[in-house]
């Protein structure tokens, strides 16, 4: 299963999420029962008799209980409603609930881990209001904590849901981004909730978020732009150092607005300069070149099996029924017509284009010439049975080609199938103009025809032309950014350009 799949399906993340706290609430039990370690030295300064179950091993395995409880109804209960807004006021009513039985509960039992404190404070009320200011001080804490973890794990997950959604509008911003922002934005939260050292802290929040920037920038920007150079890693370190170079003071007055410590700020700057020259930068090299050769391989992959596709598709369109039975029928009326060399013509030129579809069809690039021939004998075709009709024009004009030019197979003769489809009529004024010609490596290729209309019972009235949608999709996997296809339509007529770098 996909991270994203994952993270769509909330009974995923909440069954992980169990399983975390179970764990985490397992362990911390553990470690209390078989670890000795105490608060009693606390005691004895003050010289107050300690008992380690009474002021100690109870009053925090009260604790976590309280804690892992308090989670599972927040997290699985509360939140969710509030993120739909349902049940509002029943919601707050058991954060108000949880808040106050946390502080008081944590405050109750502070009073038997923190007995030293009586010895600190003038009278007994004294200590009490220490105590319990401090245990909801605590529980305040805690929540406004959970808040964050709440706010991180939903926003992560609209993120990751949203990540296709998120690149279309904005390039830069990649699913690997999102992901790693995520990931930032929890490993934040656990160090805050560890109260983790501030320096550390601080170092965290700026090395990781440098190093998502430096890598995603080189990705788009940078190592595409020295790939064609000589040394391209080399060009490509210089930039990334100058870059660096140049963001070292930056940063160092960013941690310095935030600790007041110049040195600290200067060895974190430093720090983060290393790391990205060091890690981040030959990483994201690495990436790059496993994601350019990957892409390459799925990118043959397709083209293979886009053309694979395409061409059979097209020879079963080509090889039907229909065609043969019209051609035979041409051919049949020919014959009663007592012209034997115009009947053995069209044989013969039949033969040969059956040869054409049946054997050439299956390269993936043949003689221009021979597709020129393909079309000359079926216009030639299809005029036996259109040349008794005084009112059909047929004018076709391909300029023959001597150069060794190639072509992919059957490319062309689509338009002028689609041409006699919709353009010839028997009963009404029709015309088709054909035109072929070559200049440098480009080819100009144009059909006009007449637009005759379909009879309501036509089973063919609203369908295409045999094979358009087939050889604009060959057209996009042969010739990307090779070809221009202009199509045009009006009431009378129907207009196709085709030109093509050969």
């Amino acid at each position: 299963m996909s991270l994203k799949s994952f993270v769509a399906k909330p009974f995923q993340i909440n069954k992980v999420e169990l399983w975390a706290a179970t764990t985490i609430y397992a362990f911390a039990v553990f470690f209390l029962a078989t670890d000795r370690a105490s608060n009693k030295y606390l005691f004895d300064e003050a010289r107050i008799p300690f008992n380690y179950y009474e002021d100690y091993f109870f009053p925090q395995l009260v604790r976590y209980t309280l804690l892992y409880l308090a989670f599972l109804l927040l997290n699985f209960k509360v939140a969710p409603k509030l993120i739909r807004k349902e049940a509002l006021a029943q919601s707050i009513f058991l954060i108000v609930v949880t808040f106050l039985v946390i502080g008081t509960v944590f405050g109750i039992l502070d009073t038997y881990s923190k007995n030293y404190l009586f010895n600190q404070y003038n009278n007994e009320q004294e200590t009490y209001d220490i105590i319990f200011q401090g245990s909801f001080h605590f529980a305040f804490w805690l929540l406004l904590i959970f808040g964050f973890y709440t706010a991180f794990k939903y926003a992560g997950t609209y993120l990751l849901n949203n990540s296709e959604a998120i690149q279309s509008k904005y390039r830069i911003i990649t699913r690997d981004a999102v992901v790693a922002f995520v990931l930032w934005m929890v490993s934040m939260f656990l160090f805050i909730l560890g109260d983790a050292d501030g320096v550390l802290l601080l170092g965290w929040g700026i090395v990781i978020p440098s190093a998502i920037v430096v890598y995603f920038y080189s990705f788009q920007v940078l190592i595409p732009r020295v790939l064609g150079k000589k040394r391209p890693y080399t060009s490509y370190v210089l930039k990334v150092l100058l870059l660096l170079i140049l963001a070292t003071v930056p940063v160092a007055i960013l941690v310095v607005l935030l600790i007041q410590d110049e040195e600290t700020a200067l060895g974190i700057s430093m720090f983060n300069t290393a790391f990205q020259l060091f890690m981040t930068v030959p990483l994201s090299w690495v990436l790059f070149k496993r994601h350019l050769k990957g892409n390459e391989e799925v990118y043959v992959l397709k083209k293979e099996l886009g053309r694979s596709n395409a061409n059979f598709d097209f020879l079963r369109s080509q090889i039907n029924p229909h065609f043969l039975f019209n051609t035979l029928n041409t051919l049949y009326g020919t014959a009663l017509q007592e012209n034997s060399d115009r009947t053995a013509q069209g044989i013969q030129m039949l033969g040969d284009m059956m040869r054409f579809m049946l054997h050439e069809n299956h390269q993936h690039k043949i003689l221009l010439s021979r597709e020129i021939e393909y079309m000359h004998n079926y216009i030639a075709l299809q005029s036996l049975r259109t040349s008794t009709s005084p009112d059909i024009s047929i004018q076709a004009k391909l300029e023959d080609v001597v150069t060794d030019k190639f072509i992919a197979p059957m490319l062309l003769i689509p338009f002028v199938e689609n041409a006699f489809k919709h353009g010839i009529s028997l009963k009404h004024k029709s015309w088709i103009r054909v035109t072929l010609h070559c200049e440098d490596n480009k080819l100009y290729f144009d059909v006009y025809n007449s637009i005759q209309p379909k009879q309501d019972l036509d089973p063919e009235k609203n369908k295409s032309g045999v094979g358009l949608e087939n050889v604009k999709q060959r057209l996009a996997l042969l010739y990307p950014g090779k070809h221009e296809l202009v199509i045009r339509e009006t009431l009378e007529e129907y207009f196709v350009h085709l030109t093509l770098q050969l």
